[in-house]
């Protein structure tokens, strides 16, 4: 190791000291090993986790802290100790570590929780206004925050708490945008909730990973990248540690399979779906209402029709664990179904009250969906729908 200089690849020189500076990984504090460690407060123990994570020598880590090789040798073994604030303090600096972990309070420390939990309550509340039919107002909350905590990422403080929080909230945004974003443009809430994903895999969190599946599965089968769906959202099923967890993702599932006309894949997943609705709590995707605007849609995809036709009538009521954004989902089906079943004017009243909620809450996905619904054979509504569709695209460009 020739003058010192660290030579692995999260190594460089800071030109302007003459001493290697870190460049590691953003996910070095975000496993759950680490935070046991960091639970500890054990300097030692974590001076040691830190050269293991990162392949750095005794005589590295010295460099980066300014100590010689035997002193950081002494401090691993808890043979001296750091006393005085200052040097505490640098040590977090050069490690990207929270201050509150080496037992320093400062108002920088105090900025830090306010933050997690102002984060952590805009993350839960952004969830609330998206399943309410507010996803613009989600995005609204969601995107300043999600530059915050990238802003804090950029810093160097990738504490598990705070990567944790980035995840969701990246997530979050991008579901609310696959919301009110029109299908060109989709592929921008794929990209979001893939950034999720990938704190998810590094966080050696299984419940957090198969729900960051689930959502970005979603997202891809609404970009059209359905096989891609399938295999997340298949992942997600065998990730589920509960029923509860299989019956969220189980519905999505079989959506992707009825949009890839794997009719035998979507039968399967839609009875396991199915089988779980008595044994677990309804949310907004798990009912019978949502459950049964899969099954009409995925048949109509696989090829039969006349099944669809039979069963359209048999739609249960909402209920209110359903969400706004669903009950214009299964307008659109429903019509769709009717107008195979010659059924003109069920077919315009049904999209007319689609129209009308899509336009309330902001849906330009489903206005497009009314749109090829109505085709050639309902030209007036479909003109109707590519209006406030035009109005929606023009307000989103200013």
């Amino acid at each position: 190791m020739p003058g010192g200089e660290l030579v692995t690849a999260r190594g460089g020189r800071d030109q302007g000291m003459g001493r290697p500076v870190a460049r590691h990984a953003a996910w070095r504090w975000a496993t759950a090993q680490a935070q046991l460690v960091l639970n500890n407060g054990d300097l030692g123990e974590i001076l040691r986790f830190y050269r293991r994570v990162n392949a750095l020598t005794q005589t590295d880590l010295g460099i980066l802290l300014g100590y010689d090789k035997t002193y950081v040798s002494a401090l691993e073994l808890g043979k001296r100790r750091i006393d005085d604030v200052g040097s505490l303090r640098r040590v977090c600096a050069q490690l990207r570590l929270p201050p509150h972990v080496l037992g320093i309070t400062d108002p920088a420390d105090a900025d830090h929780r306010a933050m997690v939990q102002f984060a952590a309550s805009t993350v839960r509340l952004a969830e609330i206004a998206r399943q309410s039919g507010h996803a613009s107002e989600a995005v609204s909350e969601l995107w300043p925050l999600v530059a915050r905590l990238e802003a804090r990422l950029e810093d160097g403080h990738c504490e598990r708490e705070v990567l944790h929080l980035l995840g969701r909230a990246r997530i979050g945004l991008g579901v609310a945008l696959g919301n009110v974003l029109p299908e060109e443009r989709l592929g921008t809430a794929a990209h979001w909730t893939l950034k999720g994903l990938n704190i998810a895999e590094h966080a050696d969190d299984p419940e957090f990973t198969g729900y960051a599946l689930r959502m970005h599965g979603n997202e891809l089968r609404k970009a059209g990248l359905r096989g891609a769906a399938v295999d997340r959202l298949g992942r997600a099923v065998a990730l589920a540690p509960d029923h509860s967890a299989q019956a969220a993702a189980l519905p999505l599932l079989a959506r992707a399979a009825g949009a890839m006309r794997d009719g035998a894949l979507f039968d399967q997943v839609i009875r396991q779906a199915e089988a779980l609705l008595d044994q677990v709590e309804h949310t907004s995707l798990v009912n019978p209402f949502a459950l049964h605007e899969i099954r009409l849609r995925g048949l109509v995809a696989t090829g039969r029709t006349a099944t669809a036709i039979r069963l359209v009538e048999d739609s249960p009521a909402p209920t209110t664990t359903v969400a706004p954004q669903w009950r214009v989902i299964e307008l659109v089906t429903v019509a769709h179904i009717m107008l195979l079943a010659d059924d003109l004017r069920g077919a315009t009243a049904t999209l007319e009250t689609a129209v009308a909620e899509a336009t309330t809450q902001r849906l330009p996905h489903q206005l497009q969906r009314i749109i090829r619904t109505a085709g050639n054979r309902l030209p007036e509504l479909r003109a109707a729908a590519a209006e406030v569709l035009d109005r929606l695209r023009g307000e989103m460009a200013a």
